[in-house]
């Protein structure tokens, strides 16, 4: 398997640019590190990052073809991921005020109100349905991978790009659970999840309307 490195160093660039902009994957994660801490805000990114998997799968074998070809399809997407970013907006401008960070974990251990499995599915589903990250990947294997390449190599890029936005959604969990940090976001919780909230929904507005 023979790499373009210039293409690949291309497409890491893009991929950097477009990871660390706020959207909803950094707002599902950044209130989950707030109210459950750095476990479930790690499993969270882990999926987020196998959520990119469904984007470079349906990129690389064409089906994005039949997406951008298809209006009622791809609106349709638009609208459940639309629905359900509202949805957790909802939940997240209504938080309560006085939450104080990281209240999932008791004194008692590791004792969470987030199961492992629905923090997993809930930043799988987040990225996995977003229709912004739909057109990222088509235009990115349309675009800056070369035809030529080959099957493997194209795989390859996909696995790096579920493994780069994993590593870097847990380093930020990671960074908000540092001392400071932490003591900052505890003071400031609750505007923090109205901040989230606002985000998510001016996301699912620029969804529906100017995707």
């Amino acid at each position: 398997m023979t790499v373009d490195w210039p293409e690949f160093f291309s497409i890491a660039m893009i991929h950097l640019l477009a990871v660390a902009s706020p959207g909803p994957d950094f707002a599902v994660v950044v209130r989950h590190s707030i109210h459950y801490g750095k476990r479930v805000a790690i499993i969270t990114s882990l999926g987020v990052g196998t959520g990119i998997l469904v984007h470079v799968g349906y990129s690389i074998f064409g089906l994005g073809f039949v997406l951008t070809t298809t209006p009622w399809l791809f609106n349709m997407i638009k609208y459940v991921a639309a629905a359900y970013l509202l949805y957790l907006a909802y939940g997240a401008i209504r938080s309560s005020k006085g939450v104080e960070l990281n209240q999932g974990h008791k004194e008692n251990g590791s004792q969470t109100r987030l199961s492992v499995k629905k923090a997993f599915t809930l930043g799988f589903v987040t990225n996995g349905i977003n229709p912004k990250a739909t057109l990222f990947f088509i235009s990115l294997f349309g675009l800056v991978v070369q035809q030529s390449t080959p099957l493997s190599v194209k795989i390859a890029y996909g696995i790096y790009l579920a493994l780069a936005t994993a590593v870097w959604f847990c380093g930020l969990s990671l960074l908000i659970n540092t001392g400071p940090i932490q003591d900052y976001l505890q003071r400031y919780s609750y505007w923090i999840d109205r901040a989230m909230g606002v985000l998510l929904v001016i996301v699912a507005v620029n969804i529906l309307f100017f995707s």
